[in-house]
């Protein structure tokens, strides 16, 4: 296992007025179904929760590939009729993206298309590779030409550079070099080819749709469509679909699967099924469960808008205290919210959540939010709570402390700034301006889940944001950290 207690590299621009975890990526893909660009549009709408920054289509009808790439929501760019027309055929795949990796920017939306020697082949990538940089370098000295910064593009290049002449064999070949966290879609001339990492640490299931295969990251997108949901993408597994059927390979040595806890705690939807649990259900466990470990003498439980919700329910239930919807949350607030002054940003959180004074004023109130990341946001809420006539506010996260950041295509911020990392119990208490706090236990977090904690070296999840266990080596950070240390060895000498 790796185990990592050092600062995130490299760290990325933050909302002020979301203070959560950024949602990766999210994939889809479908094969041998007739206006199948129409059907991904449903597929990323279902998916657009894990990614509102860019989405991109790409089809093939038979005799060339057709692709569109967008800044912003699926809505805005593949709304209308006439999407079967721009963008014909039977088969595509699909993406709905945060960055992770690389900047935001046209050319790093995916799906990513190339022209191999063999043909066209275009790959969209749920997930963040460890050792995407290294490669990179590797492939830039050897004559790569990049068109992105996107780690998706290393796949595209090491497929291109494989010496091995079947194109599965080629993918399966770029595979094996890549470390960190991957599903992927790809899509060619003949094939539309599904993979997982070793681990299972970023979701992918396979659909059926009138006996035709879909791959989507989250159940909720079949059920967008009206398909069915088969199976799990086994970890390590490849998946490769054609007019003859699916064709499944296993071409990585077994290893115990990790799926990201995440999943569970924040991203996927919460009329999902992820690794045969209802992601609702495991939520609401998530909130009885907190009651139990940490109770309290409040009138009130109240979730704080949408992500709490099903733990606020569970809590509520649990302890036997009422639910309440004492903060509204603005649906139609746009990210890109322009914020004149500082005093005009420090109101942001009011753009999101506004406070219900009916149900909030001369009440002890327990405020119920899936995790807590910096606490800023957390704060301002529960000043409002205040302003709105609540006598005490408590505070509880349905998730374990963050204290470690994440290398796996969720954009968390460093170390030094992840509230759990920098400060103790009271120390966070006294920060938030709450009566009390609490956070769900990891081992509680497992029970939520229906499965016991192991505590060897082979846990069922992968809780790194809690315990700093990282499955997988961080090839990138440690070489940074590395030539980071020699350039500080090198200035103290100089000194």
């Amino acid at each position: 296992m790796h185990r990592q207690n050092h600062h995130a590299w490299p760290s990325l621009l933050i909302d002020p007025y979301e203070d959560k975890p950024r949602e990766e990526c999210g994939v889809f893909g479908v094969f041998g179904l007739q206006d199948a660009a129409a059907l991904s549009v449903l597929g990323l709408h279902g998916l657009q929760h894990r990614g509102q920054e860019a989405c991109g289509i790409t089809a093939y009808d038979g005799k060339r590939f057709h692709s569109e790439r967008h800044m912003g929501l699926v809505s805005d760019n593949f709304a209308g009729t006439d999407v079967a027309a721009r963008l014909p055929g039977d088969a595509a795949i699909g993406h709905v993206r945060y960055s992770t990796q690389g900047e935001t920017a046209l050319r790093n939306v995916q799906p990513l298309y190339a022209d191999l020697k063999s043909g066209g082949i275009a790959v969209a990538h749920n997930g963040n590779l460890t050792n995407a940089r290294a490669l990179r370098e590797t492939l830039v000295s050897n004559g790569a030409i990049f068109q992105s910064t996107s780690d998706t593009e290393v796949v595209l290049q090491l497929v291109a550079r494989s010496r091995r002449t079947n194109l599965v064999h080629r993918f399966i070949d770029a595979l094996k070099q890549i470390e960190g966290a991957y599903a992927l879609v790809a899509l060619t001339n003949k094939k539309l080819i599904g993979a997982r990492d070793p681990y299972g640490i970023r979701p992918l299931v396979l659909g059926l749709l009138d006996g035709a295969p879909v791959l989507a990251s989250e159940t909720c997108a079949l059920d967008m469509i009206g398909a069915t949901f088969e199976r799990n993408i086994e970890p390590g597994e490849v998946v490769v679909i054609t007019k003859d059927g699916v064709e499944s390979y296993q071409p990585f040595a077994k290893v115990r699967p990790r799926p990201c806890v995440f999943e569970f705690v924040y991203f996927a939807r919460p009329d999902s099924i992820v690794d045969g649990k209802s992601v609702y259900e495991v939520r609401k466990r998530m909130g009885q469960r907190l009651a139990i470990e940490h109770p309290a003498d409040v009138d009130v439980i109240v979730p704080v808008p949408d992500s709490g919700v099903p733990a606020a329910l569970g809590f509520s239930q649990g302890a036997n205290i009422p639910f309440e919807l004492g903060i509204i949350r603005n649906h139609y607030v746009g990210r890109t919210f322009i914020q004149p002054s500082q005093s005009i940003r420090d109101l942001g959180v009011r753009l999101k959540h506004a406070a219900n004074r009916a149900v909030l004023k001369d009440k002890r109130v327990l405020l119920v939010d899936d995790s807590i990341v910096r606490g800023t946001t957390s704060l301002k809420i529960v000043r409002m709570v205040r302003e709105a006539g609540a006598s005490e506010v408590h505070f509880r996260s349905a998730s374990p402390q963050i204290r470690f950041p994440d290398f796996y295509g969720i954009d968390l911020p460093d170390a030094e700034r992840l509230l759990a990392a920098r400060h103790n119990h009271a120390a966070m208490e006294k920060m938030l301006e709450v009566d009390s706090l609490g956070f769900l236990s990891v081992d509680g977090l497992y029970w939520a889940m229906g499965e016991e904690r192991r505590n060897d070296d082979a846990p069922a999840y992968s809780d790194h944001y809690f315990t700093g266990d990282y499955p997988t080596r961080l090839t990138d950070f440690e070489h940074h950290n590395s030539d980071k240390a020699k350039q500080l060895s090198l200035l103290s000498e100089v000194a």
